[in-house]
């Protein structure tokens, strides 16, 4: 088992990527350690976003990788690989899983999961990786409205134990990044695109102002997202370039 091989626990964090960036600073740590909190103070979304989540409610953590055999421009297949895991431990627990592009895993129109995968590239190689996991487990009130955040213990209708939860999680992950490593990125693509959310379905979305009807149809391993409008054009989008919007 390379994910969840060494655990680290704090009773509270500021981020937990950044306490695994910290440890990187310090000298290598084993490949798939974890750091896990029951609070962070300073949670981290993407760029301008946070992440919000009640003490000792919800699984937070992240974890450290050496992804060496992926190359840069193919990075996102780590987002792949580990967005994948997280639908495998909640496909054994609810229904509806699908995987919102970029980061953001769903049980129908609700947000349930967020990740944050940050990368360290040197040269043509991944030094290293930091994947933060947040997971909806045991809160039932939200402050945030849109995306409307669902926990688990909402959707399954019981208290979930967190530790086991953890676990079983861990063991989903650690089989989907063995899946990268081995080099089965055509699967790994295959099963994504089959869990993304409105793929091949019309929608209305915003870029640049202005509003337009397409349907999603391909993620790119490098990272866009390729987009059909009414009238025929793709276009590729990258992260922040456009919006959902109905």
């Amino acid at each position: 088992m390379i994910i969840g091989s060494n655990l680290l626990f704090h009773a509270t964090l500021s981020s937990t990527n950044t306490e695994a960036t910290a440890l990187l600073r310090s000298g290598e740590q084993p490949e798939g350690t974890i750091i896990y909190t029951d609070f962070q103070t300073a949670g981290k979304g993407q760029p301008g976003n946070k992440w919000e989540s009640e003490k000792g409610k919800n699984l937070l953590f992240s974890i450290i990788l050496y992804p060496q055999p992926i190359s840069p421009a193919d990075q996102f297949l780590i987002s792949m690989s580990i967005s994948l895991g997280i639908c495998d431990f909640l496909d054994r627990h609810c229904s509806g899983v699908k995987i919102k592009w970029p980061n953001d895993i769903y049980l129908k129109d609700d947000k349930i999961a967020g990740i944050l995968i940050e990368n360290s590239v040197i040269g043509t190689t991944i030094e290293n990786s930091v994947a933060g996991i947040g997971l909806n487990l045991n809160q039932d009130n939200f402050e945030g409205i849109f995306p409307r955040p669902v926990s688990l213990k909402m959707a399954a209708g019981k208290e979930c134990d967190r530790l086991a939860c953890l676990k079983e999680l861990l063991r989903d992950l650690d089989i989907r990044y063995k899946q990268l490593l081995y080099g089965d990125s055509e699967q790994i693509k295959s099963d994504y695109l089959s869990r993304l959310y409105r793929i091949g379905e019309w929608h209305l979305y915003k870029s640049s102002g202005a509003q337009f009807t397409g349907r999603i149809i391909d993620v790119l391993i490098s990272g866009q997202i390729r987009i059909e409008q009414k009238e025929g054009r793709i276009s590729e989008f990258s992260f922040k370039e456009f919006s959902y919007l109905s």
